[in-house]
């Protein structure tokens, strides 16, 4: 099984290398050199002796070390060629999943409950943390007053999701009880954050679709070649 990755590992290289040279892409010495410099201010190797005794340490020899952060840069090159335009279309056209929320959730395992929850907090004899932290059946959520962070629309159930991320959206108020497989919840949005193409948003796509279409042309690579052996010439 090592074998079969090693073997795919080498078989992308040489996709990426190929896809590469035919939009004239390239690595110059001035790229691998700032690329070291910069693996060397992240790994805090300030002396020659630092980094030669990183490299030994992780079995690599000078030369090739540069043939990786070639590889590495030459792929990063070919991806943003290949999707920066593709990831901006993309998160225009699906704008509403990376709509964020700030979340708070409450599972009790009864409905009666949930629901007495439901109208304590509606009427605020009690707060919406202060219950999840008395009452959640989950001691993390419990410990955190029924924080569960940042998420994304696809992040929810369907079931959830319909019922909270409804317009006009019920900002700070409570929701519920809606019945899961965890129990019968409670949710409140504390704040919704608006979609934004980020740094860090738009390098989790461009990564995404490069690794889709390098496995798809590995794959095509792989069925051709089986094809061609399985072929019994002709006597």
């Amino acid at each position: 099984m090592s074998l079969r990755d090693l073997c795919h590992q080498i078989l992308g290289q040489k996709i990426i290398q190929k896809a590469a040279a035919s939009r004239n892409i390239t690595v110059n010495p001035e790229d691998i050199q700032n690329e070291a410099e910069k693996t060397r201010r992240e790994k805090r190797l300030e002396k020659v002796s630092d980094t030669l005794a990183w490299l030994q340490m992780n079995m690599l020899t000078p030369d090739e070390w540069e043939i990786a952060l070639k590889n590495r840069l030459l792929a990063d090159k070919l991806l943003h060629d290949l999707f920066d335009k593709q990831v901006e279309s993309y998160f225009a056209s699906n704008r509403l999943d990376f709509e964020q929320y700030v979340i708070y959730q409450i599972v009790v395992p009864y409905q009666k409950l949930a629901q007495e929850l439901f109208y304590q907090i509606e009427e605020e004899e009690i707060s919406f943390y202060e219950a999840a932290h008395l009452y959640d059946i989950d001691q993390e959520r419990r410990d955190r007053c029924g924080y569960l962070g940042k998420m994304y629309r696809r992040n929810f159930q369907p079931e959830v999701a319909a019922a909270i991320l409804r317009d006009p959206l019920p900002i700070r108020q409570v929701v519920g009880p809606i019945q899961t497989e965890q129990g019968f919840n409670l949710f409140k949005i504390e704040e919704y954050i608006q979609a934004e193409l980020t740094p860090e948003i738009f390098q989790e796509l461009v990564l995404r679709f490069f690794q889709q279409w390098l496995d798809n042309e590995i794959n095509y690579v792989i069925h051709s070649q089986d094809k061609r052996i399985s072929v019994t010439p002709e006597n």
